[in-house]
Formats: structure tokens, sequence, C-alpha cells
């Protein structure tokens, strides 16, 4: 892929906000790659899915698309029916098969303390909408940023429906099949088990995986270096 024609779209996951791709998005940019950041609806699985490829479908030329914790199921689904996306890439993210979902797969291995930070509020939907209560979000989301920067991000957190978490991948093809796929996360990461993540990047026959072993989950906001180094792998396939 030729880096003048590619566009970066960013999806972030649960508990987050585009604002957090602010430190890579400036660092692509400074390689002269287009880069931009897609509020995820946190919705459903499928219609988050539907949204993002939506919006990738409209983005003149290749994409690389970048998924962020729950992020990475929504890109895993989205891809395939976005045709200008040729590459992928997984940033402390789930990469699911046909019928997983996050909560099942924040499961798969121990070390995951998310359920016992996490809180409800009921909707009049009936489903309930997720939030990391903000005392824990510091530890429990991001321990390698400074306070100040990490009370601002529990402040404009996102909250995920109990829908989406638990929806299964609904593809019979996951993207990471067909497209070529790089993986970075942290290796004290409290939301999703490293091994899990390892598993993901195995599975998928990762093209390169970046393992940095002091960081938290929020390692797009904690590393936007090793985060943009790894993008700039896959546009350079």
């Amino acid at each position: 892929m030729s880096q003048s024609n590619i566009t970066v779209v960013l999806i972030h996951g649960a508990f987050a906000e585009n604002g957090g791709w602010n430190g890579v998005i400036e660092r692509l940019t400074h390689n002269g790659v287009r880069a931009f950041a897609v509020a995820n609806p946190l919705r459903s699985v499928t219609g988050d899915a539907e949204y993002v490829a939506d919006v990738v479908r409209g983005v003149d030329g290749p994409v690389v698309l970048v998924g962020h914790s729950y992020g990475g199921v929504v890109i895993t689904q989205a891809a395939e029916s976005a045709d200008n996306v040729q590459a992928l890439v997984y940033v402390s993210a789930f990469a699911p098969d046909t019928g997983e979902s996050a909560a099942g797969l924040t499961a798969l291995y121990p070390g995951s303390t998310l359920g016992e930070a996490v809180s409800g509020v009921a909707l009049s939907s009936g489903e309930t909408d997720l939030t990391i209560r903000t005392e824990l979000f510091h530890q429990q989301f991001c321990a390698d940023v400074d306070a100040a920067t990490a009370a601002l991000m529990a402040a404009t957190q996102r909250g995920l429906s109990d829908r989406a978490l638990n929806g299964p991948l609904a593809i019979s093809a996951p993207g990471w099949r067909r497209l070529p796929s790089w993986f970075v996360y942290g290796g004290a990461d409290r939301n999703i088990p490293s091994a899990a993540i390892a598993f993901f990047a195995e599975r998928a026959g990762s093209r390169g995986t970046t393992v940095v072993a002091e960081a938290s989950h929020a390692i797009a906001v904690s590393q936007p270096d090793v985060v943009t180094r790894t993008i700039l792998a896959a546009i350079a396939g």
C-alpha cells in the first residue's frame, strides 16, 4: 500500500472516546498519513459494525482500520462489508471468531478485574449501560498515565450497552481471516488479559505483534509512539 493514498480510520472501544486517539493521530499526521477517529456507538455489535462500515465505504481510497478493545470486535465485522479495507490493526483489542463475544473472550484467560470495577445504569430500552466507576478508573483502565489525564478520561468515558458486550460476532468470515492484521498491546492490561490478546494474534496469523510489558489497556494514550509504529507497519504491508 502506498502511504500517500491510505487513510487510517480509528475506532475506540468501551469506556473511551475519540480523544484517546489524539496522540496517535498527531504522529500519523506528522508522518504524512491521513487519519481520523470514528465515534463508536457502543450499542450492539451488528449496529456498530454497520455504522463503521458506512463511514469506511465513504472514504476515497484504501483504508487501514484500527480498533481498540471492543472496537476490535467492531472492525472484525465491519471489514467484511467495506471492500476498501486493506489491513486491520488491533490495539489492546478483541479479535473474535464467529459467534464469540467480548464478554466471553474476556473470561477466556484469568486476569481481568473489569467486572469488579464496572457499574450499570438501567435504560428505558431494557438494556444496561456499563461504565467504569470513577474511583477505580485510573487503576483499572490507564494505570500508566498521570492522575490528571486519568481523571479526564474517566469523566469523558462513554458507556457500553450490555447488548454490545454480550453480542456475538454475526458473520461467517471474520475480517482477520481475509485481511492481514497487526497487534499491539500491554502486558499490564487489566481489562483484557494479555494471554487472551496473544491468543487472538496467533489465531489471526498476525503479521507483527508488539507487547509493551508495563503498558495498561489504554496503550494508545500512554504509548502512542508504539501504536503509531504498528499502524505504519500495517500501511507498509
